[in-house]
C-alpha cells in the first residue's frame, strides 16, 4: 500500500513538473531566441519552483507535523511563497533584460524593466501559491496517511492487549475454582476426583494450546463448555438439576476464545440451593446460519444466595470483551427476578470485520 503511494506520488511529480516546464515554452517561442536560452531560462525558473516547493514539503512540513509546530510551518510556508515569487519574478525580468528582449516589455504592457519586475511580482503570486500548495498538500496527505497508519496500529495493539488482559483474567480464576472442586472431592471420593481431574486436564490443554489465538472454532469452544459443565455436574451431583441443549450447525465458524466461559461459570457460582429444594441450571446454546444464541438460567434467591466471592470478574468481563470484539454484532441481556437469573447472548459470527 505504502509502495503504491510512493510510486503514484513520483509519477505525479514527473508529470506535474514536466507540464510546468513546457508551459514556459510560449515565453521563449514568442521572443524568437535560440534553444540554449530556453534551457537556461527554464532551468533557473524550475530550480526555484522545485527547490523551494520540495524544501517546504519534504523537510519543513514533516518536521512540523512530527513536532506539532504547524504555526511555525505556516509562517515558513508564506515566507517560502514570497521568496519563490521574488526569484521567479527576477528570472522573468533579468533574462529578457540581459538579452535586451524588448518584446517582454510589450507583452506585459509596461515601459521599463523595473515596472516589468513589479508586474511579474504581483502576477506570479497565484502560480507560486498554487505550486507550493500542491506539493505541500500531497506531502501532507502522505504524512497524514503515515500517522493514521501508526495510530491504527497502536489502537489495534491496545485493543489486543486489552483483550489479552481480559482473557487472562479468566484462566487463573477458573483454574482456582476447578482445583478447589478437586480438593474437596478428594476428601470424600477419590475415584470421582480422578474423573474430574481428567476433565480438568482437557480444560487446561484447551487453555494452554488453543485459547491463545485470536479466534478458535466454535465447536472447540462449545466442547470446552461441555467439559466445564460436566465437572460442575460431578461436583454438585444431586444438589443441582442441570439441563443442557447444544446445537451447532457449522464446524467452520470461529469465535473469540473463552468469551462464553464466565457466563457458564457465573451460573454455577451463584446458583441458589434452598433447603429441601434443588437448585437448577439450564443452558441452551444453538447456532443457526452463523447466529449464536446462548441462554442460561439458574435458580436465584436473595435470602439463601451464596456470599459473593472476591475477585469475581464474570459478567463485567464478558460485557467489556463484547464491546471490543463484537461492537455492533451482539445483544446481551441480563434479567434478575425473585427466584431466577437469566442471561441471553446473541452474536453474529458471520461478520468478517470482527477479526479484532
Amino acid at each position: 500500500m505504502t509502495t503504491d503511494i510512493y510510486k503514484h506520488k513520483r509519477l505525479f511529480f514527473i508529470v506535474f513538473w514536466s507540464i510546468l516546464t513546457f508551459s514556459l515554452w510560449p515565453y521563449v517561442y514568442l521572443s524568437n531566441h535560440p534553444f540554449y536560452y530556453w534551457i537556461l531560462y527554464t532551468a533557473f525558473v524550475m530550480a526555484s519552483f522545485i527547490g523551494i516547493s520540495h524544501y517546504l514539503s519534504d523537510i519543513v512540513l514533516p518536521k512540523a507535523l512530527k513536532e506539532g509546530r504547524m504555526k511555525h510551518f505556516l509562517l515558513q510556508f508564506f515566507l517560502g511563497i514570497i521568496l519563490l515569487n521574488i526569484l521567479v519574478s527576477l528570472c522573468f525580468t533579468l533574462f529578457p533584460y540581459f538579452i535586451q528582449d524588448e518584446q517582454a516589455l510589450a507583452r506585459s504592457d509596461v515601459q521599463s524593466w523595473k515596472e516589468l519586475f513589479v508586474y511579474k511580482l504581483f502576477n506570479s503570486i497565484p502560480s507560486a501559491m498554487a505550486i507550493v500548495t500542491t506539493t505541500c498538500g500531497i506531502r501532507f496527505y502522505e504524512e497524514h496517511h503515515k500517522i493514521e497508519k501508526v495510530n491504527t496500529k497502536l489502537q489495534q495493539e491496545h485493543l489486543e492487549a486489552q483483550i489479552k488482559l481480559l482473557q487472562d483474567q479468566i484462566n487463573p480464576h477458573l483454574m482456582f475454582n476447578v482445583l478447589n472442586h478437586i480438593h474437596i472431592l478428594m476428601q470424600h471420593n477419590v475415584e470421582l476426583a480422578s474423573t474430574v481431574l481428567l476433565k480438568f486436564s482437557d480444560i487446561l490443554r484447551y487453555q494452554l494450546y488453543e485459547s491463545n489465538q485470536k479466534k478458535v472454532f466454535l465447536h472447540q469452544e462449545i466442547q470446552y463448555l461441555q467439559d466445564l459443565v460436566a465437572i460442575e455436574q460431578i461436583r454438585w451431583q444431586e444438589e443441582l438439576t442441570v439441563t443442557c441443549l447444544w446445537e451447532i450447525e457449522s464446524r467452520q465458524l470461529e469465535i473469540a476464545p473463552l468469551l462464553l466461559v464466565p457466563l457458564v461459570e457465573n451460573a454455577f457460582k451463584h446458583v441458589s440451593r434452598l433447603p429441601h429444594q434443588q437448585g437448577y441450571v439450564q443452558i441452551h446454546c444453538t447456532e443457526h446460519g452463523g447466529l449464536l444464541s446462548l441462554a442460561i438460567e439458574n435458580s436465584y434467591n436473595d435470602t439463601y444466595k451464596r456470599e459473593k466471592q472476591q475477585g469475581g470478574i464474570g459478567l463485567a468481563n464478558v460485557t467489556e470483551r463484547l464491546k471490543i470484539q463484537y461492537p455492533e454484532n451482539h445483544s446481551f441481556q441480563l434479567n434478575q427476578e425473585k427466584d431466577q437469573f437469566t442471561v441471553v447472548l446473541q452474536i453474529n459470527l458471520n461478520d468478517p470485520h470482527d477479526n479484532r
